[in-house]
């Protein structure tokens, strides 16, 4: 039953990808109002679910030190990823050189993903409620990411068909992930101890490093105010979640 969770989430997940063929008909204005407001939501939801239920659960059995060591590790893993495998959350074509970064952004993003499947596989094994607030919290911050992912395929010069199929493609690895993550915990029952951490500094390098300063280069007030809800929003989303959602 929990490997039934775990790969029905991860291919939801995969299937975010697919979110391209949404913005084909929206006006540019209008999507970048949209997706500035997912960033501040995207952004709430990694503090909430690093602190509000990863680090919680990461605490209840094992010592502090060690949690925190992990949590330093998986700052300090992303950190390194985004620097030299340029993981970066362009949202607009002129921030980066996308030409000769198209084929790099697709492996960046397939590793990337498929530790998000090994992250939703060790977050089931230690409780329903658990792995279905990684997968939330994973969805909401792929939005963004995968738009942004789908706008550098393109304008690097993939078709727009030929963008999806090899954002699909890239996006399936977090499948192969997560099958690999349950066997993995399964026989290394201290692996989900190590990933949890782990994955909580990630969302809090994400969400303070990527995310949030994309949100200070607005100098609109309306949008900078409305950014800041959506992330408020994003945090009370999962406190919510921490109540709400079934153990």
């Amino acid at each position: 039953m929990v490997l039934i969770w775990i790969l029905g989430s991860t291919t939801i997940v995969s299937l975010i990808s697919l979110v391209g063929i949404f913005t084909l008909s929206i006006k540019g204005d209008l999507l970048h109002k949209i997706l500035f407001c997912l960033i501040g939501f995207s952004a709430g939801a990694l503090i909430g679910g690093a602190f509000l239920h990863l680090l919680p659960e990461c605490l209840e059995n094992n010592k502090s030190s060690t949690v925190f060591s992990y949590l330093i590790l998986g700052i300090i893993i992303f950190f390194l990823m985004e620097r030299y495998l340029h993981w970066r959350h362009c949202h607009e074509e002129g921030a980066c050189k996308i030409h000769a970064f198209t084929y790099l952004n697709l492996v960046g993003d397939g590793f990337h993903n498929f530790i998000d499947g090994m992250v939703i596989a060790a977050s089931f094994i230690v409780s329903l409620k658990l792995g279905l607030v990684t997968t939330l919290a994973i969805i909401l911050h792929e939005i963004p990411q995968e738009l942004g992912d789908f706008a550098v395929l393109v304008y690097g010069g993939f078709t727009r068909k030929k963008a999806l199929l090899f954002n699909f493609a890239s996006a399936l690895m977090a499948v192969v992930g997560a099958v690999i993550g349950y066997f993995i915990t399964d026989l290394a029952g201290n692996f989900s101890n190590f990933i949890l951490p782990f994955t909580a500094g990630g969302f809090i390098y994400i969400a303070t490093s990527d995310l949030i300063p994309e949100l200070h280069k607005e100098n609109d007030l309306k949008r900078s105010t409305a950014a800041f809800f959506a992330f408020l929003l994003g945090i009370a989303f999962m406190a919510l979640a921490k109540n709400f959602l079934p153990e």
